[in-house]
């Protein structure tokens, strides 16, 4: 029997609308997910919102607005993502502002305070709003965060609970070394554990209520909320119905192999915070981590204030979803940082989806109407192994070799019909150019299946011009001037 397998995203920081950043993540999860699935998995895939924090009560006040109103509209962008990008219609969505969440967490901080990981102290340091974590003079390059360097960061000097982060120091070592392909790639995880061989340090788990408000109140106390990575952490467990549904629980993280997808700036946070308080609270940790780059515009960090944000909601309009899972799935390096613009984009959307699967399927699909080829015999619904993909998804998360692998398949149909040119074959040799589509057909047909868990709306088109053997009712991609 087939473990389930359980995927899921971070849950993106709800104080800006959705970037093409956070597009790359949920549509490699659901490829992932969609691959599964053709395999005869079981899958949960899981996405949502992290709606608590300073720079959501910061922001919410700039603008004059209650803060659940706030969250309340980027929560909708977000959602509005998995329609807009065809991910699969059954994934979970979780908000950390959800009452179910809410009593998760609460229940999880119970847990590690009753296991002895959870203590209270005065403290000073230097906290970075833009991340959301306490930075050591190490991390911050001229005094301020790499990441964030237009923020200042911010002195603490307060009371709070601590999380007996160096508790776990061995556990995690343990942990790493018992489980070698735990975080992809690997210069990652030697990162994560270079990170521990500095040492770990308590981290604070809490915030006066009277300085910022907004968050999980602890329990027991009500002068203090939760720290946001804390609270937004648990989501992994709360979406699945923990503590109360302990059957999928059981299932899908207990038995299943849970997969977290990522961005670079949440390695500490996935593969070491997370693990600590999952051991913390006496639960089953995390089966696989996959960290992803950023996404930069020309050669920029996207930021709102540098106005090179590229929105998916503009990219879809213009494009077509297909076009946007195309780019981000093939275009985009698996781990490393990527430059993207419209330009590239654009150029790549023009080579190989118009010019490239678009017209060969054109193209194929009027020599078999039009010469009238029988390809009734072929089977195009079936689902087979798929077995070149499952190394490079199952092993390796690299969608980029993966798409690359596709669209050989598309270089190979297109060289077969230029070298046997099956349009010029006809007119002397019709049993033989019958035989050489109806060839073709069938590679088209395993292009299909390939292309599904990656673009399922183009698989489908091509799948329903094969299955009722006509040219598609419009053209794939169209042609789009810049």
């Amino acid at each position: 029997m087939k473990a389930p397998k359980y995927i899921t995203t971070t849950l993106p920081y709800v104080n800006s609308k959705p970037h093409v950043g956070f597009a790359m993540e949920i549509i490699r999860a659901d490829a992932m997910a969609r691959y599964y699935r053709m395999q005869g998995y079981e899958v949960f895939l899981n996405t949502g919102t992290d709606e608590h924090g300073i720079k959501i009560w910061e922001n919410a006040q700039k603008e004059g607005i209650d803060v659940q109103k706030y969250v309340d509209g980027y929560a909708k962008d977000f959602k509005g993502l998995v329609d807009l990008l065809h991910i699969s219609p059954d994934i979970n969505f979780v908000r950390t502002t959800d009452t179910s969440h809410i009593d998760a967490t609460q229940e999880f901080w119970k847990r590690c305070d009753q296991n002895g990981y959870i203590y209270k102290k005065s403290y000073q340091a230097k906290y970075c709003v833009g991340c959301e974590l306490v930075k050591t003079d190490s991390e911050l390059d001229h005094g301020v965060c790499s990441i964030h360097p237009n923020r200042e960061i911010e002195l603490i000097d307060e009371e709070n609970y601590f999380f007996k982060f160096s508790a776990c120091e061995k556990f995690l070592l343990d942990f790493y070394a018992q489980n070698p392909n735990f975080v992809i790639p690997d210069f990652r995880f030697n990162e994560i554990k270079k990170f521990l061989e500095g040492g770990l340090h308590d981290f604070s788990i809490s915030r006066l209520k009277t300085k910022m408000p907004w968050g999980i109140a602890v329990p027991g106390d009500d002068d203090h909320v939760m720290y946001v990575w804390f609270d937004a952490l648990v989501n992994y467990i709360s979406a699945l119905g923990w503590p109360n549904d302990l059957d999928n629980f059981e299932k899908f993280w207990t038995e299943g192999a849970p997969i977290q997808y990522a961005g670079k700036d949440n390695l500490r946070q996935q593969s070491a915070m997370w693990q600590a308080m999952l051991h913390a609270a006496g639960l089953p940790n995390t089966h696989q981590i996959v960290i992803n780059g950023f996404i930069n515009s020309a050669g920029q960090k996207m930021s709102k204030s540098l106005g090179n944000v590229i929105s998916p909601y503009d990219l879809v309009e213009k494009y077509g979803t297909d076009a946007v899972r195309y780019y981000l799935l093939r275009h985009v390096h698996s781990f490393e940082d990527s430059d993207m613009t419209i330009e590239k984009f654009h150029e790549a959307y023009t080579a190989n989806l118009v010019n490239g699967v678009g017209n060969l399927t054109q193209r194929l699909m009027k020599m078999i109407t039009s010469y009238a080829v029988d390809i009734s015999d072929i089977n195009f619904n079936h689902e087979p192994i798929l077995s070149y993909h499952a190394k490079h998804i199952e092993d390796e998360a690299d969608f980029n070799t993966i798409m690359n692998e596709i669209w050989r398949l598309v270089g190979d149909m297109d060289q077969f019909i230029a070298e046997h040119e099956p349009f010029k074959k006809i007119k002397v040799d019709e049993a033989g150019a019958h035989k050489d589509l109806h060839y073709l057909a069938g590679e088209l047909g395993r292009l299909a299946i390939s292309l599904y868990p990656f673009m399922p709306s183009t698989a489908e088109k091509i799948q329903g011009c094969l299955t009722e053997v006509r040219l598609p009712n419009e053209p794939l991609f169209p042609r789009i001037e810049l």
